[in-house]
């Protein structure tokens, strides 16, 4: 089982940054086809905040762009988030997400992962 552990949310004022990380381990990754994030608010639906696919392609929301910047790692199956210029519309519960496939003993597999998630508040 492929488990998704972030980090790096928190409380911070309007303006601020913050730096999450998300990391992917067990269940004998084979290949990550995508990786990324997203975010519910409350009372919202879950929304696509930025990812990025192995061919290259790098999304992001229309209302994080030129703020947000989505990074990976490779070598350590770890996508990072760097979050400038926060405000209290960014608020929400980010999860981390990856689509992943798996060695198993009769073959490849390939699961939609997602992480527990973490708390990001824009407050002053």
């Amino acid at each position: 089982q492929v488990q998704l552990v972030e980090s790096g949310g928190g409380l911070v004022r309007p303006g601020g940054s913050l730096r999450l990380s998300c990391a992917a381990s067990g269940g004998n990754i084979f290949s990550i086809y995508a990786m990324g994030w997203y975010r519910q608010a409350p009372g919202q639906q879950r929304e696509l905040v930025a990812n990025f696919t192995n061919d290259y392609i790098t999304n992001y929301a229309d209302s994080v762009k030129g703020r947000f910047t989505i990074s990976v790692d490779n070598a350590k199956n770890t996508v990072f988030l760097q979050m400038n210029s926060l405000q209290p519309e960014d608020t929400a519960v980010y999860y981390c997400n990856g689509f992943i496939t798996q060695q198993m003993d009769w073959g490849l597999t390939s699961t939609n992962y997602w992480g527990q998630g973490t708390q990001v508040t824009v407050s002053s």
